[in-house]
């Protein structure tokens, strides 16, 4: 929603707030990763109590929970105070998980650390993506908003890393130090300039544009640009659910959950969350971190790749390859799984395949739906409902994601591995078909372009949710 007019914007600032936002999606990633090296560890009696297998399953799916229970909230609060603050704000409960999980003296202190982890991981899901589609002008807002995903690849590869070499005490007390690291750098980083505006700081408004565009870019177009949408949203001022109803939010809605709904149904997080056993089950003889370890670089590079080209291939194009090959991918794995359950004896020199397979499936998810939904996310909303209608979103990705950790094993015994693969895939080419008719393409288009794109004919104005908070004072600050 912004343009270069005048003298040229500088555009490395705004990759240094995006990158700096998403050290919360970093963190995010150490806590979806932990599962992996923590499992046999915890259940073989390291911390020195007991835990056994349904109560490691309740360990990895509290942080789901935790995230789902914190999505709506935070939504109303990032409006209230900002999505800076915000996100500064979670670094207290960061903190407070991580010390409850390194200390732990019992499962149920597991259960308790995990869930507050889940909800400042939750939280950072739907500020980080909003924070950055606002400060990003529109030609560069795929790439930053691909960090978003990126962030989560590297801090889940971070944690498999350290994992190979450390017990579970030290590995936590690492991931324990992230969020204070994070915390550190972002106090620096500007609010979002459309927040501002939107409680009539435009002072500070102007400011932070500067901060993220260069002191002599000209920010007047773009100043204006906000303050014709703000005012454009006050004068049709109603309540959430109404904002809600309306059929330009009902729309994007709709595409947003679909694309979280087959994110998530496409299995990924059952992948990431056992996938030390998927290769223990595979029996390929590799050794059981490196593998995770090499799937980890796999999904780094691949999340990079989207990054460079999500804005020059677009977000349709990188859906619909995402979900056709990661069909698939998990077509193979179940041949594989089937085979190796009816008859071991003839997957004995198949063990490249679960392997092989596993990594394409990782690649190709890093490339398309794992950072398009986020970014997405970011893109679809109008300013007035985007943080309500954004924690809706996000609050059905970690509904969905507890649902599909904590009944993964429970598929497996019922069905068998290869079927429950099997309908992985089926879901999958759904979502081929969904984002083939309904999504559409959002490359190269302002935040306001896309909502004109998604009301099609429709007549309809940008209508704000009343909000008591809005203030005209402003001390000149970027907070």
């Amino acid at each position: 929603m912004v343009h270069t007019t005048g003298i040229e914007s500088k555009t490395f600032p705004q990759y240094v707030a995006a990158l700096s936002a998403t050290g919360g999606a970093f963190a995010a990633g150490t806590l979806l990763g932990w599962t992996s090296p923590a499992q046999n560890r915890l259940i073989g009696g390291e911390y020195g109590f007991p835990v056994s297998t349904a109560a490691f399953s309740w360990i990895g799916s509290a942080m789901t929970l935790g995230a789902a229970f914190i999505c709506i909230p935070i939504g109303f609060l990032i409006n209230m105070i900002g999505r800076k603050l915000t996100m500064l704000l979670l670094v207290l409960p960061f903190t407070l998980g991580w010390a409850l999980l390194i200390w732990a003296q019992n499962v149920e202190m597991m259960y308790a650390a995990r869930f507050i982890l889940g909800i400042s991981g939750g939280a950072f899901c739907v500020t980080a993506p909003m924070y950055t589609g606002e400060i990003a002008q529109k030609d560069i807002r795929g790439t930053l908003g691909s960090f978003f995903q990126l962030m989560i690849t590297a801090g889940i590869l971070f944690i498999y890393a350290i994992g190979a070499g450390l017990d579970v005490f030290a590995m936590s007390l690492v991931c324990g130090v992230i969020p204070l690291i994070f915390g550190a750098i972002f106090v620096f980083m500007p609010e979002s300039p459309t927040y501002l505006v939107s409680k009539s700081k435009n002072e500070s408004a102007i400011k932070s544009i500067q901060w993220l565009r260069g002191k002599d870019y000209d920010y007047n177009p773009e100043l204006e640009e906000l303050k014709a949408t703000e005012e454009q949203i006050k004068q049709n001022s109603v309540s959430v659910g109404t904002a809600l109803l309306r059929p330009v939010t009902l729309k994007a809605l709709a595409i947003s959950l679909g694309l979280m709904f087959f994110q998530q149904l496409c299995g990924i997080n059952a992948v990431i969350f056992y996938s030390t056993d998927i290769f223990k089950d595979a029996e390929t003889g590799i050794d059981e971190n490196l593998s995770t370890i090499v799937v980890g670089v796999m999904q780094v590079i691949a999340t990079f790749v989207s990054v460079m080209v999500v804005d020059k291939l677009g977000r349709r194009l990188l859906l619909l390859a995402s979900a056709i090959v990661m069909a698939l991918s998990t077509v193979a794995m179940g041949v594989y799984f089937y085979m190796k359950d009816n008859d071991n004896a003839s997957v004995a020199n198949l063990g490249w395949l679960p392997v092989s397979a596993l990594c394409v499936f990782i690649i190709m998810f890093s490339i398309g739906f794992g950072p398009v939904p986020w970014l997405m996310m970011g893109e679809l909303f109008a300013s007035d409902i985007k943080g309500v209608a954004g924690s809706i979103a996000g609050t059905s990705n970690w509904v969905l994601a507890f649902i599909v950790t904590k009944t993964f094993v429970n598929m497996k015994e019922a069905l068998g591995s290869g079927q429950t693969f099997w309908l992985f895939a089926g879901i999958t080419l759904l979502g081929a078909v969904f984002v083939f008719l309904f999504v559409p393409e959002t490359k190269g288009k302002s935040l306001n372009e896309i909502q004109k794109l998604l009301e099609g004919n429709s007549n309809s104005t940008p209508i704000a949710v009343n909000n008591s908070n809005n203030s005209s004072n402003d001390n000149g600050n970027v907070n």
